[in-house]
């Protein structure tokens, strides 16, 4: 199955804080005032402007000039301001002369211009941290008629401190308003507020020059398109990890709360699970390695830094020192010993249901992303872990619970491995190409599954959305081509073009890592009909309600992203046509949501969001926001009223507590989306009952069957 030798990536997956393989401690931060780059970095720039500019590695190589220089130097500014509440435009004209400098300053290795901006953006966000601290000190006039502009994206740089104060007075302003709205006292506003504002600050200062590197390199890789990055030592192992969806710890994932990492999830049956002493929203206040060696105090320290404390090799001891969840910060600690063993990410990998749904059962396959354990897959391991390998023996459960049908949930999916793609769209396909990939020399190669059979040749559905990206988008195409699904949801994220991974210290035999890696796009893939799903995605057969429209989000979105164009269709067999049936389906699609409660609801709340992003800005005055939450009320107990009255769930709390993610109870948190988990997904149930109409409708229309499934060689699909 791993024989292939392109281990492509089509998308950088969410990286994960769990902990994993070994680690040192971590270094002490330097005042942001003496952050200077280090020859280390001098070096990695001139490997990448090596990588961007050659035309053997990239796919759209660019000339690093001055008006790439100007790119670089609004992304990166973008990258630390990017809704220009610091800077002002008196720092604008200083940074200025960088605009056509930046070329020259990489091909230097010469990293001050960058370090020079970003020392300034932590000096401005002391000033910003501080006035809005001081603006707590007196009570706000909730009842002038104003507006808070959330939107800056497009905003102009404030032309001075006074105009930016005026800014802040609204920022600060809201924030105050959402807690009073939230119920909370004036003493309570102005506690969590001066210490939001307090952390805000502190944690710009935890920043080290590898940071403001990779920030900057980020910056230069982005210009030359959207998916081309440039990942650090440290990130680059996360990447990595994160797509081998194993790693060797205490099976934890952490989260900072004010100066405490906190214990956020525990994997069921890992090492610190195991031990029965470790829970949700204890606080790791040391670190130990092995049975007698030192305590590190880690409070206040940056969580990767406590995570590569925690890191080992399976088999070695960690120990912490915790503060309990229910204890205050005076409270009892106590130590816990846990043994590293190998972790497995479950909650990250495939995992399957089954609903009833208009008599029939339809198993669903929902799958985060396309992972895949690279090194494994190159030493031949037959176990190698993979989204393909997990997915077929998901198959095989659904069809021992003899499912009519099944459904590939795949929205939110980003992508991941091209070879997964592949070898995943080959569980519902026999032999026959699945993608076609074109270098930067034109040269086109067709990737094809080789290997005879199917996994499941029933009924198929595939749920997609606007997030639903790169690899991704190359199985719901090849799907769609090939006649053998019916693709549901909204129009995907629209891109077209491949990634790899290039390691910059392959070049320079250091034994241990020192420049990242790069992520550059060396290709742009096709389906194999020739056309392409850059910019355009994959526009499902039966829509639903879309959450964001293509200008907001999206590969359309960029202004840097390769154009769309078409090459010639790659030689395969259709094995269904489904044109003849969707009149049908859309209409009693349309007329079971028409009566639909739940999935009336969630359409009425994406309308309600979308209009809400329209306006962006939002009242500052309390008797209008007062207003508009009490219309929101008012429709929430009307809607729990239908709900009990139809005997459905009671659905999720979403009220605005004004909090942010770090303000709140851990344990609470996670218990809130442990509750949503339980759900009915409208979606998702609407999609399995299209898919039981499809089935309905062939199974009895013998003629019908013959338009859509024609091919001969597949007798038992859809029956």
């Amino acid at each position: 199955m791993f024989s292939r030798k392109l281990l492509a990536f089509s998308a950088l997956l969410p990286l994960t804080l769990a902990l994993a393989a070994a680690g040192t401690p971590a270094p002490t931060a330097k005042p942001a005032g003496t952050m200077v780059p280090t020859q280390s970095q001098a070096v990695a720039s001139s490997l990448v402007y090596g990588l961007l500019s050659d035309s053997q590695y990239a796919y759209r190589p660019r000339v690093l000039d001055d008006a790439l220089s100007a790119e670089i130097f609004r992304r990166y500014l973008e990258s630390l301001d990017g809704d220009k509440l610091f800077f002002t435009q008196a720092d604008m004209d200083r940074f200025a002369p960088y605009r056509t400098q930046l070329d020259d300053a990489i091909k230097a290795q010469d990293l001050k211009p960058a370090f020079d901006i970003y020392t300034t953006y932590v000096k401005r966000v002391d000033d910003r941290t501080a006035y809005a601290r001081s603006l707590l000190a007196k009570p706000m006039d909730f009842s002038a008629k104003e507006t808070w502009a959330y939107d800056r994206e497009k905003a102009a740089w404030a032309p001075d401190t006074t105009a930016l104060n005026e800014i802040w007075r609204k920022y600060v302003k809201n924030d105050e308003l959402r807690l009073e709205l939230a119920g909370r006292s004036p003493d309570e506003i102005r506690k969590t507020l001066d210490k939001r504002y307090a952390n805000l600050g502190s944690r710009v200062h935890e920043l080290r020059g590898d940071d403001v590197f990779e920030s900057f390199m980020n910056a230069y890789a982005t210009s030359i398109d959207p998916h081309t990055s440039y990942m650090s030592p440290r990130s680059a192992e996360n990447f990595n990890m994160q797509m081998r969806l194993s790693l060797e710890g205490i099976g934890a994932v952490l989260q900072r709360q004010d100066e405490y990492v906190v214990i956020r999830t525990l994997v069921p049956g890992g090492p610190a699970s195991s031990t029965g002493k470790v829970k949700v929203g204890d606080r790791v206040v040391a670190v130990g390695q092995g049975d007698k060696g030192p305590m590190t105090d880690v409070v206040g320290w940056r969580i990767d830094d406590v995570v590569d404390l925690i890191r080992g090799n399976k088999g070695t001891k960690v120990r912490l020192d915790i503060l309990p969840a229910d204890a205050g910060v005076d409270g009892k600690h106590q130590q816990v010993t846990i043994v590293r063993d190998k972790v497995k990410l479950e909650e990250q990998a495939a995992s399957k249901s089954i609903i009833d749904v208009q008599g029939k059962k339809i198993g669903v396959i929902t799958l985060p992303g396309f992972y895949l354990d690279f090194e494994a897959a190159k030493r031949g391991d037959p176990d190698a872990r993979s989204a393909t390998t997990d997915t077929a023996r998901l198959l095989g459960e659904l069809k021992a619970a003899h499912v009519d049908g099944v459904v590939m949930d795949l929205r939110e999916n980003g992508g991941g491995s091209l070879l997964e793609a592949v070898e995943l769209t080959g569980l519902f396909i026999d032999k026959g190409p699945i993608v076609q990939v074109r270098d930067s020399g034109g040269r086109v190669a067709v990737e094809s599954d080789d290997n005879a059979g199917v996994a499941w040749d029933g009924p198929l559905a595939v749920l997609v959305n606007r997030s639903s990206a790169s690899a991704t988008e190359i199985f719901a195409a090849a799907i769609q081509d090939y006649g053998r699904g019916l693709i549901v949801g909204e129009p995907t994220f629209g891109k077209g073009t491949v990634q790899n991974l290039i390691d910059l210290d392959r070049w320079q035999n250091k034994s241990a890592p020192q420049f990242g890696q790069v992520k550059l796009t060396i290709q742009q893939f096709f389906r194999v009909d020739g056309g392409t799903t850059q910019h355009a995605g994959v526009v499902p057969e039966i829509q639903f309600p879309a959450t964001v429209d293509a200008t907001e989000f999206g590969e359309s979105t960029y202004d840097n992203a390769l154009p769309a164009t078409h090459i010639e269709v790659a030689n395969h067999q259709n094995v269904g046509n489904f044109t003849p049936l969707l009149p049908t389906l859309i209409r009693q699609h349309d007329a079971r949501v028409a009566t639909d409660k739940e999935f009336g609801w969630w359409s009425q709340d994406v309308a309600e969001f979308r209009a809400q992003r329209e306006k962006k800005t939002i009242s500052l005055n309390e008797a209008d926001r007062r207003a508009e939450r009490d219309a929101d009320e008012a429709k929430k107990k009307a809607r729990a009223a239908e709900r009990k009255a139809l005997g459905l769930a009671d659905a999720r709390n979403d009220d605005d507590d004004g909090l942010q993610a770090d303000e709140r109870n851990v344990g609470q948190q996670v218990a809130a989306e442990e509750e949503r988990k339980k759900h009915a997904d409208p979606l998702v149930r609407e999609t399995a009952a299209i898919l039981s109409d499809a089935i309905s409708l062939l199974s009895a229309d013998p003629r019908m069957a013959a338009l859509v499934l024609p091919v001969s060689h597949q007798p038992t699909v859809w029956q």
